[in-house]
């Protein structure tokens, strides 16, 4: 499954014939990791959010090396990419953080205590923020070319949302479960994706079609866990859930 996203991004790249910033930013935000909306999606969604977390977790670890590793072989073929360096930052955003919050939640759990409840915030608002300072300088651009980086957007979660569900369904997985698969494969963490592209690539226009990504997927995920939400799997019934 974890492949899905980074070839739906290279073959979106090479079906639209995108420029090579435009190319590079569609495939980095592919090889990202799960984000965590994606928990809150699948709960909506009647999906199995155990697993949902479970997943969401590992795509997280493993990003540590998979994103760089997979945005050199992919997105190296549009433009020059520091795989080292792409190593080092995915590290800081993503492992650090983790082992800063383990420590302060062993030794000063008052403190998390108190920060707790406004900590789901400042992450939205942090995240609003990349995003919208990255539209914001590439507004120009984006009035030309909008239409191309929608569409790519768009089809680079459809075929997420797609083929998680489908390829589930495929190995055996119950409707619940193939739910989870489909929203965590679909919904990326786009907030990594525009760290990684501001540091590592040159064009800031490659932060672009993270951005915008990160709409997109949050819209899409939000309108099939609607439809789904009033449709309760077979196994939900008979566990009376």
């Amino acid at each position: 499954m974890q492949v899905v996203m980074p070839l739906s991004g290279y073959f979106v790249s090479k079906l639209l014939n995108l420029p090579s910033h435009y190319a590079a930013g569609v495939i980095l935000v592919g090889c990202c990791p799960g984000g965590t909306a994606s928990n809150i999606v699948t709960y909506l969604a009647r999906g199995n959010v155990a697993l949902s977390v479970i997943m969401t977790a590992a795509s997280t670890v493993s990003a540590v090396v998979m994103t760089p590793f997979l945005t050199a072989q992919l997105a190296g073929k549009y433009v020059a990419v520091d795989g080292v360096g792409l190593l080092i930052s995915t590290l800081q955003a993503v492992l650090l953080p983790v082992l800063v919050g383990s420590f302060l939640n062993q030794y000063f759990r008052p403190l998390v205590n108190f920060v707790s409840p406004i900590l789901p915030s400042v992450a939205v608002l942090t995240s609003a923020t990349l995003a919208g300072s990255a539209i914001a300088k590439s507004s120009s651009a984006i009035r030309m070319s909008g239409g191309l980086i929608l569409l790519a957007s768009s089809l680079l979660h459809i075929s997420g949302f797609f083929f998680g569900y489908i390829l589930a369904r495929i190995i055996g997985l119950d409707v619940s479960s193939s739910r989870t698969i489909s929203i965590e494969v679909g919904m990326q963490n786009a907030t990594l994706g525009i760290v990684l592209a501001t540091r590592h690539f040159g064009d800031p226009l490659t932060v672009v079609p993270i951005a915008v990504s990160g709409v997109i997927h949050t819209l899409f995920g939000s309108i099939i866990a609607g439809i789904w939400r009033h449709s309760v799997p077979g196994e939900m019934k008979d566990s009376n859930i």
